[in-house]
C-alpha cells in the first residue's frame, strides 16, 4: 500500500513539475521567435520551445535576441518586463525583472 501511494505521489509531482515549465503563446510582433510558429495574432510554442519575452532594449542576462523577442538560454532565469520596481523574489536586469533562485 505504501509503495502504491509513493508511486502516485511521484507521478503527480512529475505532472506538476512538467507543467510548470510549459511555455504559453505570446502576442505576435513581426516574425515568431525560434521554437514558435504563427497562429492568428500569436506565436505558439512548439514542444521544445524556450521561454520568450518581448524585446525592450537589450535582452536580460541569460537571454538572446530573436527578432522582436528575447529567447531564454538553457540556464536562464524566468523573466518579466520591468514596470517600476521588481516584485519580491525578482531582481532588475535592464528593462526586465529576473526571478531569484
Amino acid at each position: 500500500m505504501r509503495v502504491a501511494v509513493f508511486l502516485i505521489a511521484v507521478m503527480v509531482w512529475g505532472v506538476v513539475a512538467g507543467s510548470a515549465n510549459a511555455q504559453h503563446p505570446v502576442q505576435k510582433n513581426g516574425s515568431c521567435p525560434s521554437g514558435y510558429y504563427a497562429s492568428g495574432d500569436y506565436c505558439v510554442p512548439t514542444q521544445h520551445a524556450k521561454e520568450v519575452v518581448p524585446k525592450s532594449g537589450s535582452c536580460p542576462s541569460g537571454y538572446y535576441a530573436s527578432g522582436n523577442y528575447c529567447l531564454a538560454t538553457d540556464h536562464a532565469r524566468s523573466a518579466i518586463p520591468k514596470h517600476g520596481a521588481c516584485p519580491s523574489g525578482y531582481y532588475a536586469s535592464g528593462n526586465y525583472c529576473l526571478q531569484a533562485r
